[in-house]
């Protein structure tokens, strides 16, 4: 795509390197695809919703990577495989961790009583891993790689992050109200839980990896546990049967809407977000982007 002779980009590349303007085209093309493939594999066997939900996910590496690439005009060392083992298992601990203190602590209050009821162990390992693979890959690809740095680079390198932490927060609370058993004391709940501390670890780490590990980890022991995921119930090797206070168990949307978690993961969040703010790493900008800041310094 051609800049003027003066160096300055054209005017097709400046509105293709605009933030909304990628932040658009990879949310429709990342999210909506693994939508529709979702949408097909709910209709097939255990076999086809694994496939399906495998594909969408690697679907949505290939179409955030062209998003960045040909529309953005930025590098992508968010998804850096340097270090994508270390990133992966650090994020993987810290989402293990986060759940099963959670869990144990509303366990220890008797809201929760737990049965092993393991059926076709095999199907629901896979069915757990496929499934919640997908959603955390194709969910951070949107909400921390595209919406987060969109909102960064509209607003500046000063205060960008911070604003970006608070309105995917807001938009990831607000996308879990349509999910079954949701109300606004859940959507805050993950608003806070889940879009804080997601925001706070891609800060800190600037990896998406890192924070893929986290997303997929809790989905994955929360599912095996026999706890709704944000509302949805498949099968997993126990059973959790829920007793007492929704505001302590969360209800029939699951643990993501107790208290607990939400006072675990500010403990998790804010030492992430002191690392982050003393770490200072600068954001990816776009090509077009860092033309115009050359031609501000000449």
């Amino acid at each position: 795509m051609a800049t003027t002779t003066a160096g300055k980009p054209s005017v097709m590349r400046r509105i293709l390197t605009f933030p909304l303007t990628w932040m658009i085209i990879g949310t429709v093309f990342v999210f909506l695809t693994n939508a529709i493939l979702v949408g097909v594999g709910s209709e097939m066997d255990a076999t086809g919703v694994i496939v399906t939900a495998l594909i969408g996910a690697a679907a949505g590496l290939v179409f955030y990577q062209l998003t960045m690439w040909l529309v953005a005009r930025r590098r992508t060392p968010e998804l850096t495989v340097r270090g994508i083992g270390r990133e992966t298992f650090l994020g993987l601990a810290i989402g293990v961790l986060f759940i099963a203190v959670s869990y144990l602590i509303v366990v220890a209050t008797g809201a929760y009583t737990v049965t092993w009821a393991p059926h076709d162990v095999t199907t629901t390992v896979a069915l757990a891993l496929a499934v919640n693979a997908g959603a955390a890959i194709v969910e951070e690809l949107t909400f921390r790689g595209l919406l987060f740095q969109g909102v960064e680079q509209l607003c500046g390198p000063r205060v960008g992050r911070w604003i970006a932490l608070a309105v995917t927060a807001a938009f990831f609370g607000g996308a879990h109200l349509l999910n079954p058993g949701a109300t606004l004391w859940s959507s805050l709940a993950i608003a806070i839980e889940a879009g804080v501390l997601l925001g706070a670890a891609f800060m800190w780490r600037r990896n998406l990896w890192f924070v893929i590990g986290i997303h997929f980890a809790w989905n994955v022991v929360e599912g095996l546990l026999g706890i709704p995921v944000s509302g949805h119930r498949d099968p997993g090797l126990f059973v959790t049967t829920v007793h007492g206070d929704g505001l302590l168990s969360g209800g029939a949307f699951g643990l993501e809407a107790s208290f607990v978690p939400v006072l675990v993961s500010l403990a998790v969040a804010i030492p992430m977000l002191v690392a982050a703010r003393r770490r200072r790493v600068a954001p990816t900008r776009s090509a077009a982007a860092r033309v115009r800041l050359e031609a501000v310094g000449r």
